[in-house]
């Protein structure tokens, strides 16, 4: 079994020997119950990974690492940036989940005319907040070095303006004439896809994001759910970009 992630601040991963504490180091101590001379990895989130095992446990949240090996991953080509519509109840964090975990490296929470749920004010924070948690938790999970950005939630206005400067833009649509499959893809740059909410991308957001460089694909011959649509084309594009090669 690969040896749990541990999250730390960006520049902590300097020098032969460090240390975990707080909730990482409570998490580390109190939950996985991590012993002395178990293999651990500390990452900054941005690609940076520290491989050790662990030289001393203090309390219940503390530990220290002596470090083997520090390894950098260099940063995805090409990037692949998901739109999520906001589905109702939990799908949100199913979708953010999933998504981490088959290896998205950007979601953009998208306020759609037909989206039942709306983030607004106080819950609007909290709902935020609540996918950037599961997607730091899943990546994490996923082992990864490099977690997915959570953005702030944009507007029609504004994932216009996300497509436009994109190297390949869709919007994933049932009525889409053109595969995804086959479409021709960028080996640099950034792959930005647009996943409608439960009711359907209006025509007027179709017609938007069309000017901006978003043409419809579809996936299948299937209509999947919004949260689970993307985990599904970001799957396809890993493989078919190489990155999973």
């Amino acid at each position: 079994m690969t040896a749990p992630v541990f999250l730390v601040e960006p520049g902590e991963l300097t020098g032969e020997r460090l240390t975990l504490t707080g909730p990482e180091g409570r998490h580390a101590v109190s939950v996985r119950r991590l012993r002395v001379g178990e293999e651990i990895v500390l990452t900054d989130g941005e690609g940076t990974g520290a491989y050790g095992t662990v030289a001393a446990v203090e309390g219940k949240d503390r530990l220290e690492v002596t470090v083997t090996q520090v390894r950098t991953e260099p940063a995805p080509a090409p990037r692949i940036t998901v739109v999520q519509a906001l589905p109702k109840g939990d799908r949100g964090e199913l979708a953010i989940e999933t998504m981490t975990e088959t290896g998205v490296d950007a979601v953009v929470p998208w306020a759609a005319s037909r989206c039942i749920t709306q983030w607004k004010g106080e819950r609007g924070t909290k709902a935020l907040a609540k996918w950037r948690a599961t997607a730091r938790e899943a990546g994490k999970q996923a082992r990864r070095l490099r977690l997915p950005q959570v953005h702030d939630l944009m507007t029609t206005r504004q994932v216009a303006e996300l497509l436009s400067g994109a190297a390949f833009a869709a919007v994933l649509h049932e009525e889409g004439s053109a595969p995804l499959a086959t479409a021709p893809l960028p080996t640099e740059g950034d792959i930005v896809l647009v996943v409608g909410p439960e009711g359907g991308v209006a025509p007027d957001e179709l017609d938007a994001f069309a000017a901006a460089g978003g043409k419809p694909y579809r996936l299948g011959p299937t209509v999947l759910r919004t949260s689970t649509a993307g985990v599904a084309a970001t799957a396809l594009l890993l493989g078919r970009t190489g990155r999973w090669a």
